[in-house]
């Protein structure tokens, strides 16, 4: 196998948006990442940040099934507390914009107080990237749209972004927006294939969208397939895992990378060595017969 037979690797690192930081292959993300001391929390940070990992992702309502709203975003905050220069070293992303019992606001009002608590919780004056965690269809794209270009001048945001929203949802509110939409964070995995057949892996390229692949292990079912067809998607994964010497779930999210919008990961997991591994993303390499037959198992059927 030639260097010609193989897929690009992702780039090492991107621009947030243009202009924006660079931000790496992978991200962190901080849904489990509560209820730790600040010691324990520290050196999960300087594992990610020791793997090469620059991209964190948080949100106000991590940790709320566990230790409660903002708990995730509390203990960062402590993590930044103890020790200044960690800021300095990575790129921070945080969400809002759910409700609980709502389920959802994004109304003006609404929303500049929860990117307020959010700086608050984090301890820091500004986030280089903020994001509607999930679309609000009460609130008109325009009336969003100012909120979010008014958060951009005020410094406390440096890029905004969407979560959860449909390709239709991005482009009505990029309509309106006079700022640049840098991300879009859909559910993204080789078990759950909606950015790829929707259209907005495609309008992303299209626009110079960073996409940031949520649950890239399909909620653990790649780890610990429960049905065939997660079984056959798990085999196919296998093929290239046990052949480059990395975890199944490297290779799973080496899939997503490997996609010419190359998605950006999110890995959820608490264990250094976990995180450790992400530094390895970029060594997985693919051809385009082993990445469509990956694809094949996800889909249970042939390719027309």
């Amino acid at each position: 196998m030639s260097d010609t037979d193989l897929l690009p690797l992702p780039p090492e690192t991107r621009l947030l948006g243009e202009g924006g930081p660079q931000v790496s292959a992978a991200a962190w993300g901080m849904w489990r990442f509560a209820g730790a001391s600040v010691a324990q929390a520290t050196r999960l940070v300087e594992s990610a940040l020791d793997a090469g990992i620059t991209l964190f992702d948080t949100a106000d309502i991590y940790g709320v099934d566990g230790s409660g709203w903002g708990s995730a975003e509390s203990l960062l905050g402590e993590v930044f507390a103890a020790d200044r220069g960690l800021r300095d070293r990575l790129v921070l992303a945080t969400k809002g914009g759910i409700v609980m019992g709502v389920p959802y606001d994004s109304s003006p009002a609404y929303l500049a107080t929860a990117i307020d608590a959010s700086l608050a919780r984090l301890q820091v004056d500004h986030v280089e990237l903020w994001q509607i965690h999930r679309p609000d269809v009460l609130t008109h794209p325009e009336d969003l749209a100012r909120t979010l270009e008014d958060a951009v001048r005020s410094g406390k945001v440096g890029a905004v972004g969407v979560s959860n929203f449909t390709p239709a949802q991005i482009d009505a509110l990029r309509h309106y927006l006079d700022i640049p939409l840098v991300s879009t964070q859909p559910e993204f995995s080789a078990l759950h294939l909606q950015p790829l057949e929707d259209g907005q892996l495609d309008s992303a390229m299209r626009d110079r969208m960073a996409v940031l692949a949520w649950s890239p292990l399909g909620g653990g079912r790649i780890a610990a397939p429960g049905t065939a067809r997660e079984q056959e998607v798990a085999d196919a994964l296998d093929v290239i895992a046990n052949a480059q010497g990395v975890s199944r779930a490297l290779a799973a999210m080496s899939w997503i990378a490997a996609h010419p919008a190359h998605p950006i990961p999110i890995a959820g997991s608490q264990n250094a060595d976990r995180i450790a591994e992400l530094a390895k993303l970029r060594a997985v390499r693919w051809t385009r017969r082993q990445w469509y037959a990956v694809l094949t198992a996800a889909q249970g059927e042939p390719l027309p």
